[in-house]
């Protein structure tokens, strides 16, 4: 729906455009960027991401992938974890590094596991060096025997 001027544009999408978990998501991320927490959190932040970032680097001077689990446990359902957002921001502990390095990553289905009587999928999470997405793609398809 279009409004009258840029602002209502901005209201419009910004709040009823994303979900509830965007929604936190982008209001955490302004709070820890704000004047006051910036040192506190945003530069030293900055200073691990680099280590992250060498360590990989190394990484990748003797292997083409680094494989990991896509989450620490199987999907749950959707709505489940609403009211338990530390287990969900915990689900992103092993996506949230592709991101912090700037490498590029794929999530794939690789099976289920039995869990109170149910099949619950896995994911495996592959990543590649900077420019590698050849390298990804292929694995990828590779292991979905495509």
């Amino acid at each position: 729906k279009k409004k009258k001027n840029l602002l209502e544009d901005y209201l419009l999408t910004r709040g009823v455009g994303f979900g509830a978990e965007t929604r936190r998501r982008i209001l955490l991320g302004t709070y820890v960027l704000s004047a006051g927490y910036y040192d506190a959190y945003y530069g030293k932040a900055q200073l691990t991401r680099k280590v992250i970032q060498k360590e990989f680097t190394e990484a990748f001077k003797n292997v083409d992938l680094i494989a990991t689990p896509t989450a620490p446990v199987p999907a749950w359902k959707i709505g489940e974890k609403m009211n338990d957002i530390l287990a969900m921001y915990l689900a992103d502990v092993f996506t949230v590094t592709a991101n912090i390095v700037g490498i590029p990553a794929v999530s794939l289905p690789c099976g289920f596991m039995e869990a109170e009587g149910k099949n619950l999928p896995l994911g495996l999470q592959l990543m590649a060096s900077h420019g590698q997405e050849n390298i990804l793609f292929s694995a990828g398809k590779t292991f979905l025997g495509e």
